[in-house]
């Protein structure tokens, strides 16, 4: 993918939708892409995250152990919460069809954190809204 293709893409994604350009333009410049065969091991639960991922094509298995949680596709993004907080994964992902996956680094990550204070709030909000929504489903369960 090409610089600007990432950036159309990040636009995309519910956690960098409110992100400025410049905050984009940084974010596409530090994604790599990343291939995963189907029934490939992305992370692993209980090992320590340097990475989080966006899927722009294929279906990404999130489990713990053989039990399934849940199966997220095109657009949606996973790892997050181990490069925010430094804990352990709290589940494991593997590609449930092929793959073709943006990662992001944690240093990468926290330099955007850091450098863009208006992308970092865009960023934190987005997560507040997503845990947000995810009492509330709980709550009406």
């Amino acid at each position: 993918m090409i610089i600007v293709e990432k950036i159309i893409f990040l636009r995309n994604v519910h956690l960098f939708s409110k992100m400025p350009l410049n905050g984009l333009e940084y974010l596409a410049g530090a994604a790599e892409e990343a291939i995963y065969s189907a029934g490939e091991s992305i992370i692993r639960e209980g090992e320590y995250g340097d990475s989080m991922f966006l899927i722009v094509d294929g279906e990404v298995r999130i489990h713990s152990g053989e039990t399934d949680l849940s199966v997220i596709t095109k657009k949606d993004y996973f790892g997050e919460l181990s490069i925010i907080d430094g804990e352990p994964r709290s589940a494991s992902a593997s590609a449930q069809t092929d793959c073709l996956l943006l990662k992001i680094s944690n240093e990468k990550f926290n330099e955007i954190l850091k450098l863009h204070l208006d992308s970092a709030l865009a960023i934190i909000q987005a997560l507040t809204r997503d845990l947000r929504n995810e009492r509330n489903k709980k709550t009406h369960e």
